[in-house]
């Protein structure tokens, strides 16, 4: 009878600590965050989206925290089999003075990050329509935020700063407006 009271309460032990570990976990960078994104930036390739043979769109004089100058495209793609709307964002800079023509002769030379939004199927993350967040560096792995921790999922929730605070602060119900286009 010890033993076994002893064994209960070490296994609820366990659990609260999982518990409590889950309730404090990030709402963003975990390990399933990331596997998406992985898979997700795999589509973006299947697609031209992102890399070597992306496809050629105009780029604009853009602004912070996305880069001097911009280039977006808006699709649709299929992942685990939902389809939803998907939003690349392509940031360049790396020096003061360049230009959209610079960009769109050598698109791939000048870029510095590439920013997604992915709607997700419903329920995903409710109070921010369903969008999933990551950034990627031009190689495809998931850039950090200074914490170290891998930009992908609910990027910034809850954060004075960041994806959803931006976004949710642009006014004209920009996640609203991005999901009916």
């Amino acid at each position: 009878m010890y033993n076994k009271s002893i064994m209960m309460l070490a296994a609820a032990a366990v659990i609260g600590a999982v518990s409590v570990a889950s309730a404090q976990d990030a709402p963003f960078g975990n390990a399933e965050d990331t596997d998406y994104a992985n898979k997700l930036w795999d589509v973006m390739v299947e697609q031209n989206l992102v890399g070597e043979n992306s496809i050629k769109v105009r780029p604009f004089e853009g602004n912070e925290p996305h880069g001097a100058i911009q280039e977006v495209l808006a699709t649709a793609a299929t992942l685990d089999g939902h389809s939803g709307r998907l939003l690349v964002k392509r940031n360049h800079g790396g020096k003061e003075d360049l230009s959209v023509e610079e960009v769109y002769d050598d698109p791939i030379g000048n870029l510095v990050a590439i920013t997604v939004m992915f709607k997700r199927e419903s329920g995903y993350d409710t109070e921010n329509q369903d969008w999933f967040w990551a950034k990627y560096l031009p190689s495809g792995e998931l850039d950090k935020n200074p914490k170290g921790m891998q930009l992908a999922g609910r990027v910034a929730k809850g954060a004075d700063e960041g994806c959803i605070a931006c976004h949710t602060a642009a006014g004209g119900e920009d996640l609203e407006t991005l999901t009916s286009k």
